[in-house]
Protein backbone atom coordinates (compact mmCIF):
# COMPACT_ATOMS: atom_id res chain seq x y z
CA UNK A 1 0.00 0.00 0.00
CA UNK A 2 2.80 2.35 0.87
CA UNK A 3 4.53 1.55 -2.40
CA UNK A 4 1.36 2.37 -4.42
CA UNK A 5 0.95 5.64 -2.58
CA UNK A 6 4.53 6.65 -3.21
CA UNK A 7 4.20 5.80 -6.94
CA UNK A 8 1.03 7.92 -7.20
CA UNK A 9 2.67 10.86 -5.45
CA UNK A 10 5.73 10.49 -7.68
CA UNK A 11 3.50 10.53 -10.76
CA UNK A 12 1.66 13.61 -9.49
CA UNK A 13 4.95 15.33 -8.66
CA UNK A 14 6.40 14.65 -12.11
CA UNK A 15 3.31 15.74 -14.07
CA UNK A 16 1.81 18.37 -11.74
CA UNK A 17 1.94 21.16 -14.31
CA UNK A 18 0.45 19.02 -17.06
CA UNK A 19 -2.33 17.79 -14.77
CA UNK A 20 -3.06 21.38 -13.65
CA UNK A 21 -3.25 22.60 -17.24
CA UNK A 22 -5.49 19.73 -18.34
CA UNK A 23 -7.84 20.21 -15.38
CA UNK A 24 -7.93 23.96 -15.99
CA UNK A 25 -8.76 23.52 -19.68
CA UNK A 26 -11.47 20.99 -18.85
CA UNK A 27 -12.96 23.27 -16.23
CA UNK A 28 -12.93 26.38 -18.42
CA UNK A 29 -13.93 24.50 -21.57
CA UNK A 30 -16.79 22.38 -20.34
CA UNK A 31 -17.73 22.78 -16.68
CA UNK A 32 -17.57 26.52 -16.03
CA UNK A 33 -20.60 28.80 -16.38
CA UNK A 34 -18.84 30.63 -19.25
CA UNK A 35 -17.63 27.46 -20.93
CA UNK A 36 -17.02 26.82 -24.60
CA UNK A 37 -20.21 24.76 -24.84
CA UNK A 38 -22.26 27.55 -23.27
CA UNK A 39 -20.70 30.02 -25.70
CA UNK A 40 -21.71 27.82 -28.62
CA UNK A 41 -25.29 27.68 -27.30
CA UNK A 42 -25.32 31.48 -27.04
CA UNK A 43 -23.98 31.84 -30.59
CA UNK A 44 -26.76 29.62 -31.92
CA UNK A 45 -29.35 31.58 -29.95
CA UNK A 46 -27.92 34.89 -31.21
CA UNK A 47 -28.07 33.74 -34.84
CA UNK A 48 -31.70 32.70 -34.37
CA UNK A 49 -32.55 36.06 -32.86
CA UNK A 50 -30.79 37.87 -35.73
CA UNK A 51 -32.89 35.90 -38.21
CA UNK A 52 -36.00 36.90 -36.30
CA UNK A 53 -34.88 40.55 -36.36
CA UNK A 54 -34.42 40.38 -40.14
CA UNK A 55 -37.90 38.88 -40.50
CA UNK A 56 -39.50 41.63 -38.42
CA UNK A 57 -37.51 44.33 -40.24
CA UNK A 58 -38.88 43.06 -43.56
CA UNK A 59 -42.39 42.95 -42.10
CA UNK A 60 -41.96 46.49 -40.78
CA UNK A 61 -40.72 47.73 -44.16
CA UNK A 62 -43.73 46.24 -45.95
CA UNK A 63 -46.11 47.75 -43.36
CA UNK A 64 -44.47 51.17 -43.77
CA UNK A 65 -44.82 50.90 -47.55
CA UNK A 66 -48.48 49.96 -47.17
CA UNK A 67 -49.00 52.93 -44.82
CA UNK A 68 -47.40 55.32 -47.31
CA UNK A 69 -49.64 53.98 -50.07
CA UNK A 70 -52.70 54.44 -47.88
CA UNK A 71 -51.72 58.00 -46.96
CA UNK A 72 -50.98 59.10 -50.52
CA UNK A 73 -53.60 57.36 -52.60
CA UNK A 74 -57.31 57.46 -51.67
CA UNK A 75 -58.11 54.96 -54.44
CA UNK A 76 -55.83 52.45 -52.70
CA UNK A 77 -57.92 52.83 -49.54
CA UNK A 78 -61.00 52.10 -51.62
CA UNK A 79 -59.31 49.05 -53.16
CA UNK A 80 -58.38 47.64 -49.74
CA UNK A 81 -61.90 48.28 -48.43
CA UNK A 82 -63.43 46.47 -51.40
CA UNK A 83 -61.08 43.49 -51.40
CA UNK A 84 -60.69 42.79 -47.71
CA UNK A 85 -63.86 44.13 -46.11
CA UNK A 86 -66.36 43.62 -48.97
CA UNK A 87 -67.44 47.26 -48.86
CA UNK A 88 -69.29 48.71 -51.82
CA UNK A 89 -70.77 51.87 -53.19
CA UNK A 90 -74.53 52.42 -52.95
CA UNK A 91 -75.16 51.55 -56.58
CA UNK A 92 -73.08 48.35 -56.65
CA UNK A 93 -73.72 44.70 -55.93
CA UNK A 94 -71.00 42.37 -54.67
CA UNK A 95 -70.78 38.74 -55.65
CA UNK A 96 -68.40 36.60 -53.60
CA UNK A 97 -67.35 33.35 -55.21
CA UNK A 98 -66.27 30.70 -52.76
CA UNK A 99 -63.89 27.86 -53.51
CA UNK A 100 -65.10 25.84 -50.53
CA UNK A 101 -66.44 22.35 -51.15
CA UNK A 102 -70.21 21.99 -51.22
CA UNK A 103 -71.66 19.89 -48.41
CA UNK A 104 -72.91 16.40 -49.15
CA UNK A 105 -76.41 17.42 -48.09
CA UNK A 106 -76.49 20.20 -50.64
CA UNK A 107 -75.31 17.78 -53.34
CA UNK A 108 -78.02 15.32 -52.36
CA UNK A 109 -80.74 17.99 -52.58
CA UNK A 110 -79.51 19.15 -55.95
CA UNK A 111 -79.50 15.61 -57.38
CA UNK A 112 -83.15 14.98 -56.41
Amino acid sequence: MNKKLSSVTAFLANYKYLITIVLGVLFVGFIDEDSFLQRMKYDIQISGLKDEIRKYDALNDSANLELKRLQRNPRYIEKIAREHYFMKADDEDIFVFSTDKIDDQLNAKMSE
